[in-house]
Order: structure tokens, then C-alpha cells, then sequence
């Protein structure tokens, strides 16, 4: 899969705030597919399993089934290339703005 399309199920991924309340509860440590539906009572199951299916399938969220149970856990590969490719550059960019207009300021 190309690079542009990946990004594209990343950014499709990341644009519903269920699905980035979803990866901040996984941030810390893996959960069930039980506990996530637990953590989010207005959701029924299908709805939460739909979202993970698209956070899977965006590499976002990795699985491990252990006997009945389906872990979650978060990959935060996919969002360091997205950091690196789209905001990286463009945070050192308005650093370097800002130290030339400090630099510019102090004369």
C-alpha cells in the first residue's frame, strides 16, 4: 500500500473523537474489547467493534486474542510517521521563525 493511502486511513482513522478517546485509553496499557465497551456505555458493542475495526485496519491498533478474549493495544508507530511527515517539519519551521524574530527583536 502506498504511503499517501496509508496516511489517508490514518487521517480517516483519527477523525472521529470516539476512535481517539479509544487509542487515549489504550495509551497507557492494553485493554479487552470488553473493557473498551465498558468504558464507553453509550456505544454498543457493534459500534465500538466497527471502530476498531477501522483503527485496525489503519495500523492503529494492533490485536492479540488470548483464548475468548481480544486484546487491544495501541501502535503508536502510524501516528509517529504522521508527526513526522506533516508536523515535524512545520513545528521547525516556526521555531526557526520565532528565534529569527527574537534575534530580529533584540537587534
Amino acid at each position: 500500500m502506498s504511503s499517501d493511502k496509508q496516511s489517508d486511513k490514518i487521517f480517516k482513522a483519527l477523525a472521529a473523537p470516539v476512535r481517539r478517546e479509544i487509542l487515549d485509553v489504550l495509551k497507557d496499557h492494553p485493554k479487552t474489547t470488553g473493557d473498551l465497551c465498558a468504558r464507553f456505555p453509550k456505544l454498543d458493542r457493534c459500534s465500538v467493534m466497527q471502530h476498531l475495526k477501522v483503527l485496525e485496519g489503519a495500523d492503529l491498533v494492533l490485536v492479540k486474542r488470548e483464548g475468548r478474549e481480544r486484546w487491544n493495544h495501541l501502535n503508536p508507530l502510524p501516528i509517529k510517521a504522521i508527526h513526522d511527515r506533516w508536523i515535524g517539519a512545520y513545528a521547525a519551521r516556526a521555531v526557526d521563525m520565532l528565534d529569527k524574530m527574537k534575534r530580529d527583536l533584540e537587534g
